[in-house]
């Protein structure tokens, strides 16, 4: 699984990839055949508050799993988003058995 990051008009930290690898990393548990997944970051500017925008592209066999989430973190998108895909992971993997 190859995990690409992209942050838009700004730089993204170490720290922020690092966490971002360690949790898309652990839903190779629930689907062992993820080719890509690309993750987009971005600020977003709503009145005085700057949210932050993550949105993830999942690539598998067959389809594509895409997931948006705003939140006032990077990290705290990023775990939502993640409980959503091991959701969606799972509900694709039913699919295909049936």
């Amino acid at each position: 699984m190859v995990i690409r990051t992209e942050a838009v008009q700004f730089k993204a930290d170490q720290k922020l990839i690092d966490f971002i690898e360690k949790k898309f990393s652990k839903l190779e548990q629930f689907f062992d055949r993820i080719t890509n997944v690309t993750v987009y970051m971005r600020l977003e500017n709503s009145g005085q508050v700057k949210d932050k925008v993550v949105e993830v592209k999942m690539d598998v066999p067959g389809d594509v799993i895409f997931v948006k989430e705003t939140n006032k973190t990077f990290e705290e998108s990023i775990e939502r988003i993640s409980d959503i895909l091991k959701r969606k992971l799972i509900q694709y993997k039913e699919r295909r058995r049936a």
